[in-house]
């Protein structure tokens, strides 16, 4: 099924789902009023025949009433889950056209510095992060921004092709887990928050006195209570002894206090930890890196989902202490702050060891959902072929993922060998530029695993390594020309360590005098062939191409060109052989008022 009609027929789906909870809601409402309705009118018409003939039917009544505000949470829930859907489908509506600025655009992550982030608009508006991300999360946001900052190893390559195309087929599936996820946002901060719990000496568990009294005082309160009542004991006895639980109630909740306010703000993101661990939980997946995966949920005793729900009860029953009219005689009499501490502490003992593992867990499977939502809408996308030795590059059809597919001219790539460079002239706007940024973000999507926008691609494991957008620093103080070099420096050493990178290179020292850009230029290439690099080299100046005289094995001149016909341009984007002979310059020069 195509991307879009799924869609479609998904919102379809979801709004006839959406019109039955609505009218579910109304009807709840109208059994509510029905319910109240008969109470008051039982009292009314039963009461001349005595009480007991009115307390009956009101039990009913209210026992009903009950189960339908039940009813009617769990309705809501629903109704905010299934708009959640709707969101979800209409979001990918509005990508399908190439419209994804609703989606966060990681602009957090932009670095100051990066072998290629910057160049290749991996973070920010309109950047690769934003066209991909679809995670909740604050741990799948990092996960995805880490993958798309740094190639992984082959081995894991593998892995994650292997899970995205399991995934890319599970529709219902992957939004279900972005739907759980759209709730709540989790942070880091909570997992932080447990952590630091974790690394706290238990103030309550640990303490035999504490335990102790955590049954002898309830059990002393009661039974003086049931004694109070027999008559066996004064009032007075009574009362000074309830005094004495309550002074013992507060001096305990001043110790709880704190231990609450440390992880009672965690309480609205277990909710959705639990439904998204759940639904990993009980899906049967046979992709290795999937099922391993879930299987840190099912370390230890039991599974994460129910020890995580066991947490937010032992929080809901804690957050009583704001209900003063409940938690008063609650505390006094079952010494409740004293409980919910222990409990805690004992699911912390039972649990710590894992939790960080869940927290990890869950944010791959949201960016590896992010991925394989990539690939489901982009069918005609393939998967890399990784090549065991260093190096080779070939592809087909390649585009550049960011530009929409109608105005995205696809160009190949075919590079044997190290030591083989690379070079593309051409004139101004012809399209050099966005074939490097074409075959750069295309790797970058690669080496984190994911499909890439070609019909074919076959590489060897590499780095992306690039000089394209330089600026000066005034902060700095640094000039667009030393910036550069700072870059090409980084470029040359890692050359020279024998690094498994791919360059990109755009219009090299661009900040000097052409006949030093000219000469520096030429240095740098035959440099870099004869220490075996491989990349592309994007530049005006076709005197360069001829260095390939020099080193025929070293240098693949390729071009971009320009058709003039009455001094108008026009442009195909099509990457053919040879030199460029067409320049463009001197006509959009005349175009802006220059008499040349």
């Amino acid at each position: 099924m195509l991307p879009e009609t799924f869609y479609k027929e998904r919102l379809i789906h979801l709004d006839v789902e959406l019109t039955s909870l609505l009218k579910k809601k109304s009807l709840f409402g109208w059994l509510r009023f029905a319910c109240i309705a008969g109470i008051v009118a039982c009292w009314y018409f039963l009461y001349p025949f005595g009480l007991l003939s009115v307390l009956i039917p009101v039990a009913v009544l209210l026992i009903v009433f009950t189960r339908l505000v039940f009813a009617d949470l769990k309705n809501k829930s629903a109704i905010g889950y299934t708009q959640f859907l709707q969101t979800i489908n209409e979001d990918e509506l509005k990508a399908l056209q190439h419209n994804y600025y609703h989606f966060e655009d990681g602009s957090g992550f932009i670095p100051k510095e990066h072998d290629y982030a910057n160049d290749l608009d991996i973070f920010g508006h309109a950047s690769l992060y934003q066209y991909v991300n679809r995670t909740n999360g604050e741990m799948g946001s990092n996960l995805l921004a880490a993958w798309l900052s740094k190639p992984a190893k082959p081995e894991i390559i593998l892995k994650r092709q292997e899970a995205i195309k399991e995934l890319s087929k599970s529709h219902e599936w992957r939004q279900r887990l972005q739907a759980f996820g759209a709730a709540k946002k989790i942070q880091l901060a909570t997992q932080t928050r447990l952590e630091n719990w974790f690394a706290e000496e238990n103030r309550f568990i640990n303490s035999k006195i504490l335990i102790a009294l955590r049954f002898l005082v309830p059990l002393f309160i009661i039974t003086i209570l049931i004694l109070n009542i027999s008559d066996v004991l004064s009032n007075y006895v009574r009362n000074y002894c309830l005094l004495a639980a309550a002074l013992f109630a507060f001096y305990i909740s001043k110790k709880v206090t704190p231990l609450h306010q440390q992880v009672s703000k965690i309480a609205d993101e277990l909710d959705v930890l639990a439904e998204s661990i759940g639904l990993i939980e009980e899906t049967k997946f046979t992709a290795p890196l999937l099922q391993q995966l879930q299987n840190h949920f099912r370390e230890g005793t039991g599974i994460a989902s129910k020890k995580i729900n066991q947490l937010k009860k032992i929080l809901d029953r804690l957050d009583l202490r704001y209900n003063f009219v409940v938690f008063i005689p609650l505390d006094i009499l079952l010494q409740w702050d004293l409980q919910q501490a222990m409990a805690l502490e004992k699911w912390k003992n039972k649990n710590q060891d894992q939790v960080v593992t869940w927290f990890a867990a869950l944010g791959e499977f949201e960016a590896l959902n992010s991925l394989s939502i990539l690939a489901f809408n982009h069918p005609q996308w393939c998967y890399p072929v990784l090549e065991k030795d260093h190096f080779s590059m070939a592809g087909k059809e390649i585009g550049h993922p960011l530009i929409p597919a109608d105005k995205c001219v696809n160009n190949p790539i075919a590079i044997d060998k190290i030591g083989e460079l690379m070079l593309v002239t051409g004139s101004n706007m012809a399209g050099k530029s966005t074939y490097l940024r074409s075959i750069g973000i295309n790797t970058v999507l690669a080496m984190a695993g994911s499909p890439v926008c070609a019909s074919e691609f076959k590489l060897s494991p590499v780095q992306i390594i690039s000089s394209m957008r330089i600026a000066d620093n005034l902060e700095e103080s640094t000039s667009t020309f030393y910036a550069e070099l700072k870059k090409l420096k980084t470029v040359i050493d890692k050359v020279n360590n024998n690094e498994p990178v791919f360059i990109l290179l755009d219009e090299i020292l661009r900040g000097t005098n052409s006949l030093d850009r000219h000469t520096g230029s030429a240095a740098l290439i035959k440099q870099l062939i004869k220490h075996n690099a491989v990349g592309i080299i994007a530049t005006h100046d076709v005197e360069l191409a001829t260095i390939k005289k020099e080193f025929p094995n070293g240098i693949l001149n390729y071009h971009f060109d320009v058709q003039v016909n009455n001094e108008e341009l026009y442009f195909d984007y099509k990457l053919k052989e040879g030199i460029c002979t067409s320049l463009n310059a001197s006509i959009l020069m005349k175009k802006i008022g220059i008499e040349l």
